[in-house]
């Protein structure tokens, strides 16, 4: 059974005092909360996620990276490896953001070899995908997360995606205030399922999360959930305040 997942990827926001306050302050609203079968995560800057994973200590919240390089080590200045993140904790890796393939030039080919090294040090992925505005308005959007996702994850083996949970962020709707309709989702998501089924199987289809990324808020979370093939989301903005977080995991 997949899960249902509330991720909020904090971006380059929130120092250390506010990394370990926002994590405090979650805690306490979610503590009364019956998650079931819901994961919720945040995703800090990689200087915060020492101190963010020990104030999450005690709690269901997850914490975990919003980047990983794909070598072991090596002379790549700023950049930080599985062995790292593993080293303090970590278990799962955000890969493939619209931000780090529009403003780091991250490619499908260079995706494809960081999800092999997350792979390799048993390491959990949420991938990133999505089309631009002009591909949607070409009426290329299907194309373009075909494409994404057969070339950075379609040379895995069927067992793999176990560890593979899929994120379509249209890059559009990203920190726009625009947002796909529930039924623009659910058309997508649908179409990520029936794809992955036709390369591998159903099975493996059914039990890999797709989340939703894009302005999604309180008001408009339930509606986005409430279709079938949408597990959860993958949070930006509302995620850094509890209120608008908390109110999105009550969503699903």
């Amino acid at each position: 059974m997949r899960s249902k997942i509330v991720a909020g990827n904090w971006k380059m926001n929130n120092d250390k005092q506010e990394s370990k306050k926002l994590i405090k302050d979650l805690k306490k609203a979610i503590k009364e909360q019956k998650l079931k079968n819901t994961r919720v995560i945040v995703a800090p800057t990689f200087v915060n996620l020492s101190a963010s994973l020990k104030a999450a200590k005690k709690s269901k919240i997850e914490v975990v990276a919003q980047n990983m390089h794909q070598a072991k080590n090596g002379a790549y200045t700023g950049e930080i490896s599985a062995d790292m993140l593993k080293a303090i904790g970590i278990k799962t890796v955000i890969l493939g953001h619209s931000e780090r393939r529009t403003y780091f030039n991250e490619t499908d080919a260079s995706l494809a070899a960081k999800v092999d090294a997350i792979l390799e040090n048993d390491l959990e992925t949420i991938f990133c995908f999505g089309e631009l505005l002009e591909d949607r308005k070409s009426d290329n959007h299907f194309a373009v997360v075909e494409s994404q996702i057969s070339n950075a994850l379609f040379h895995l083996e069927a067992a793999a995606w176990k560890s593979i949970i899929l994120a379509y962020e249209p890059v559009w709707a990203i920190g726009t205030g625009e947002t796909a309709s529930a039924e623009q989702a659910q058309e997508m998501h649908a179409f990520i399922r029936s794809i992955v089924a036709k390369k591998y199987n159903q099975e493996v289809a059914d039990n890999v999360s797709i989340l939703y990324g894009g302005s999604v808020k309180p008001a408009n979370a339930e509606e986005i959930f409430s279709k079938p093939d949408v597990d959860g989301g993958l949070i930006g903005g509302a995620a850094l305040k509890v209120a608008d977080f908390t109110g999105i995991i009550k969503a699903i």
